[in-house]
């Protein structure tokens, strides 16, 4: 028995000639999830606005002396109030310069930490606990070294250290990769329409081509070599969602297109696209000097495991319930229509705003 999600569901042996439209294998179920999804993406992305990470930024110009950097997003939730919490013993020197950087709010400030510096001293944020998102700390001292770190409801406090360890920079950049595409709705509709368009037992070499096209354009981008204007990219990979949405249905209506026949070839250079929009995130945070290489790698990693992640749940229900062959074509529509409906409202929302 072969299992199948894609356009031709097998038929079990057993019932082969019974004519009782009882298929085997996991198209209808597949098609049920993705539909779901998609209906969930779009129930979310219309009652909610995306929460960014906040940043935290701490650059030391002088000794003892740097300029902090507050920037979170103008959209908060209902009763979080995010405000960032510095060392005791540094004291600003100015008053709070404010500016809005698209859909973020930025505060900028110089402070004075006295000869205590600022290795050893501990920052974090105030209002963790009411706020359904993330800080990244982002420091970089006189002699050049740069450290980060995520907090969290839980970790809301930091102790900047004198040296971080591979180790470190490595989990940091690998929970930060992770939790990226996991929030990403936009990628996330991306592999669903894949999921659609192409049978199980090819979706591995399909999504593998995908991670090493948004690979090669991460590394670029986040190195500085390739740059290019996030508006348009954002729009561009709102677009290949609904290519690939799509070719999805096009498939459902039993006709071969060029990208079903060459799916591995399409989705690495979508793939390409969206590793430009994983770079804005990266960007932004900055990599660590002395470990660019390993934070880059490891936030590809993060990227790929939070991507399995979200394929093995999506298809969990797929490989354990049985379906029925009639419900597949209907499921596939409404899956199929629910992504493109929903890229062409990012579409229209990115390049309006």
């Amino acid at each position: 028995m072969r299992l199948r999600v894609g356009s031709r569901p097998c038929i079990h042996p057993r019932m082969r000639g019974t004519g009782s439209g009882r298929r085997c294998g996991t198209g209808s179920v597949a098609a049920l999830v993705v539909a779901g999804f998609g209906v969930f993406l779009s129930a979310a992305t219309a009652a909610a606005h995306p929460l960014a990470a906040s940043l935290l930024r701490i650059e030391e110009f002088a000794p003892g002396q740097a300029q902090i950097t507050w920037k979170t997003p103008r959209a908060a939730a209902p009763g979080s109030r995010l405000s960032p919490v510095l060392p005791e013993h540094c004291a600003p020197t100015a008053r709070p310069q404010i500016e809005q950087q698209g859909t973020a709010l930025v505060h900028a400030w110089p402070i004075d930490c006295g000869a205590a510096g600022l290795a050893g001293a501990v920052v974090g944020a105030a209002g963790l606990d009411t706020a359904p998102s993330e800080v990244i700390v982002h420091v970089e001292l006189l002699d050049g070294r740069t450290q980060r770190a995520i907090l969290s409801a839980a970790a809301p406090r930091w102790t900047i250290p004198e040296a971080q360890t591979a180790f470190a920079v490595f989990a940091d950049y690998l929970r930060l990769g992770f939790e990226h595409i996991l929030s990403g709705f936009d990628h996330l509709a991306f592999v669903l329409a894949l999921m659609m368009l192409v049978p199980v037992r090819r979706l591995p070499w399909v999504l593998t081509a995908f991670t090493l096209g948004h690979s090669v354009t991460l590394a670029l981008s986040t190195l500085d070599i390739v740059r290019v204007r996030p508006e348009p990219v954002e729009v561009l990979i709102a677009l290949s969602i609904a290519v690939v949405a799509w070719e999805a249905l096009r498939v459902g209506e039993r006709r071969q297109t060029g990208f079903a026949r060459l799916p591995a070839l399409m989705a690495a250079s979508f793939g390409l696209l969206h590793g430009l929009g994983f770079a804005g995130a990266l960007r932004e945070v900055g990599l660590p000097e002395g470990a660019i290489p390993l934070s880059l790698f490891a936030f590809n990693v993060g990227i790929e495991l939070g991507q399995l992640a979200f394929v093995g749940v999506a298809l969990l229900p797929a490989l354990l319930l049985p379906a029925h062959a009639g419900v597949e074509r209907a499921a596939r529509f409404a899956g199929a229509y629910a992504i493109g409906a929903l890229a062409f409202f990012w579409v229209f929302e990115r390049t309006l705003s």
